[in-house]
């Protein structure tokens, strides 16, 4: 029973800060648009004051972790192969769909969901994973099938320049400059003056209840009708395949030493997908099966979340 409340005591506030961000939008709080501005100030400031905060108070040795970013990617990458695999032999999806499919299968929504879970589960660590999964996620996972679902239609001449423009945007994300920059100030050895740490660590704290009502507000309009098969494959692989993969992983080929971060490490497997999802995929005209899995992901991510922290904590 006490076990129980604990988890609830994490997952709780979690899902009534994303069933607020709803509930304002549905009903005319805050407009739809609004949740596209809010989602800017997350990404642009709170989220790299956030990395940057969470990065440049540890050592590089703890921020480095090559335990953790090979057990992600090859827990991740596992799931990719398998969800192309499935799409593509499988169910015969064209090239981009199967590419749609398996990045709701294995890019999950570290910042907005993942970062607050994390955190409330098992502390300060939540900033390097945080940290380390966006490394993955951006400069492996999303260049991959970004890149597999543009090579449809005999344009697989054209992947150089995708990876190119890939790279391009991560130059330009503000999150990537705030891991970055954690990186080099750790790295360096200095110490922040108070008064301009204190700012970063305002906007830092802003990140956690203002990424979750974004979510919230941005599942209002969802709909699943007609792609109930496709959203049950991507939800299978996204909140059960992909934590399993990530264990197998742990378990046979890479384990990690630090407990918090294996820990945190089979929760990032259970989220949700990138809140991205659907911008990415509307590219290849997929936007509607990628909108409504996200809706039934983030929904019944709740119950896989709370059976891996009771797992965790059994």
């Amino acid at each position: 029973m006490n076990a129980t409340l604990d988890i609830l005591g994490i997952t709780g506030p979690i899902y009534l800060a994303i069933a607020l961000g709803f509930l304002c939008t549905r009903y005319g709080v805050f407009a739809k648009a609004d949740m596209q501005l809010f989602g800017k100030f997350t990404i642009h400031l709170a989220l790299p004051a956030l990395l940057f905060n969470a990065l440049s108070q540890r050592s590089v040795g703890e921020i480095l972790n090559g335990q953790y970013l090979g057990a992600y990617a090859l827990g991740s990458l596992l799931v990719m192969l398998l969800g192309l695999w499935w799409a593509r032999k499988i169910k015969g999806y064209s090239l981009s769909y199967s590419s749609t499919m398996a990045m709701g299968m294995c890019c999950p929504n570290s910042g907005f969901v993942g970062y607050p879970i994390i955190l409330l589960s098992l502390g300060p660590v939540a900033g390097v994973a945080l940290a380390l999964n966006m490394v993955i996620e951006n400069f492996l996972l999303l260049p991959l099938l970004m890149a597999i679902a543009d090579s449809q239609g005999g344009q697989s001449s054209r992947w150089q320049r995708v990876l190119g423009q890939t790279f391009k945007n991560l130059a330009r994300n503000p999150m990537i400059w705030g891991i970055l920059g954690g990186f080099l100030f750790s790295w360096s050895g200095l110490h922040m003056p108070a008064a301009i740490g204190s700012t970063i660590n305002l906007f830092a704290q802003s990140s956690a209840a203002l990424s979750l009502f974004v979510i919230g507000g941005a599942l209002v309009g969802l709909k699943v009708d007609g792609l109930k098969m496709p959203v049950t494959q991507i939800a299978v692989g996204k909140l059960l395949i992909h934590p399993l993969a990530i264990w197998a992983v742990l378990v046979w080929w890479v384990p990690i030493d630090d407990p918090a971060l294996r820990a945190a490490a089979l929760l990032t497997g259970a989220m949700p997908m990138l809140g991205i999802y659907t911008i990415l995929s509307q590219r290849h005209g997929h936007g509607a099966v990628s909108a409504a899995a996200l809706l039934v992901t983030t929904v019944l991510s709740f119950f896989t979340l709370s059976a891996v922290l009771w797992v965790l904590k059994s």
